[in-house]
């Protein structure tokens, strides 16, 4: 609010005329104009002292205005980025469906900020997701379901435009998955699907080395795997199949592996345990289980397809209109910095795969020519609904 002083002189003169009536006196009346003179005079400075002193006052309060205004603008905007840091130090909400256990602790030690974590498979993140449009509760979203998460780009759900500085260390690999507006970053990638088999039951040389395989008849009702309408790197997994060969062909092939009584359960664990059980002798297992169950004693063979393991990448992706936005960004740089990468391959649960960073190296017992292939993300999300309802349509249970 400014406020102005108004200062106004009002110079009243009263003019007395005295006349006097004298025949001589001519002298009287020089006086008497001279006195008049001196009076107009006096009168004119007075009016200019004051003038000038109304001006000053003026300029004074001016100025004192200027200031004052200038302090509030000032304080308004220092209050505004207090209340900004406030809510940007709130707790960061993040969607993910693996790591939950470790990177809390990893991400709030390092950065001071507070880590909500909010995990489920695949189809819980995604349904959460979606049940949340025009009033979205996650920050972050960080899973293997590149696909997914470029569906969600596509419907403007997505923070564009901003590059971390921990991209730069991106391989080269990795950055062939950064989409033109930075909507989301790799963080790594694993083989959706490896060749597992119960050596107990099949001998090597019986064992099958490629895709292709799977549909020998010898195999009949010996294949499991896990459903891509549910587990998040099953989508992937499958929908290279369907970009590599095409749609109809990608139908006829695993039409042929039902028909050849291809096991699809819920989630990889639940393969895990079907072939740990007996129930199944063969497997298209993600990663990480197969070496687990390797490790653990489990008497299973793992194959690296020559014509390459389907993978899935994990990609993070902030909320378009997230109050976190400094944390959130925290956090992308965080699962980029090589360290974390490392943290992660040394001591989390989906432990084998490839980092997406320099500086960071992959599991000793990982296979070392491991050839991964991926089917491109604006294919595979633009196709996801068609192929998860192809195969619900096929009663695959």
């Amino acid at each position: 609010m400014k406020s102005r002083m108004n200062g106004k002189m009002g110079i009243a003169g009263t003019l007395l005329l005295l006349t006097i009536v004298s025949t001589a006196c001519g002298s009287s009346n020089d006086a008497n104009n001279g006195a008049a003179n001196g009076g107009n005079a006096a009168s004119t400075n007075a009016a200019n002292t004051a003038a000038t002193n109304g001006a000053a006052a003026n300029d004074t309060a001016a100025a004192s205005n200027a200031a004052a205004d200038a302090n509030t603008a000032t304080n308004a905007a220092a209050n505004a980025s207090a209340d900004a840091t406030t809510a940007d130090k709130g707790t960061l909400t993040v969607y993910l469906n693996d790591f939950d256990d470790i990177v809390k602790p990893m991400f709030e030690a390092q950065t001071g900020y507070k880590l909500n974590i909010v995990s489920g498979n695949g189809a819980e993140i995604m349904s959460r997701i979606e049940a949340e449009k025009g009033n979205p509760h996650w920050d972050v979203v960080w899973m293997d379901a590149m696909p997914s998460i470029q569906g969600l780009d596509k419907q403007g759900e997505l923070l564009t435009g901003w590059t971390p500085a921990a991209a730069s260390g991106l391989t080269d690999f990795a950055k062939s998955f950064v989409p033109s507006d930075n909507s989301y970053f790799p963080t790594g990638a694993h083989a959706a699907g490896v060749i597992v088999y119960n050596k107990n039951e099949i001998k090597a040389e019986d064992a099958p080395k490629t895709w292709k395989d799977f549909t020998d008849a010898k195999y009949k009702g010996q294949i499991g795997m896990a459903d891509p309408a549910v587990a998040a790197p099953a989508y992937p997994f499958v929908s290279w199949f369907f970009q590599d060969q095409g749609m109809d062909a990608g139908k006829s092939y695993f039409s042929s592996l039902l028909k050849n009584g291809l096991h699809v359960y819920p989630k990889n664990p639940n393969v895990v345990s079907a072939l740990s059980g007996g129930e199944i002798k063969v497997a298209a297992l993600q990663e990480s289980n197969a070496y687990v169950m390797k490790n653990g004693g489990e008497p299973i063979e793992i194959i690296w397809p020559q014509d390459g393991a389907p993978a899935s990448v994990r990609v993070a992706a902030i909320q378009k209109d997230t109050k976190h936005a400094d944390a959130a960004k925290a956090f992308v740089e965080f699962l980029l910095d090589p360290k974390t990468q490392q943290a992660l391959i040394d001591k989390g649960d989906e432990s084998y795969f490839e980092p997406s960073v320099t500086g960071a190296t992959a599991k000793a017992d990982r296979e070392a020519n491991a050839k991964l292939v991926v089917a491109k993300a604006d294919w595979a999300a633009d196709h996801e609904a068609e192929i998860k309802q192809w195969f619900s349509d096929q009663s695959v249970k």
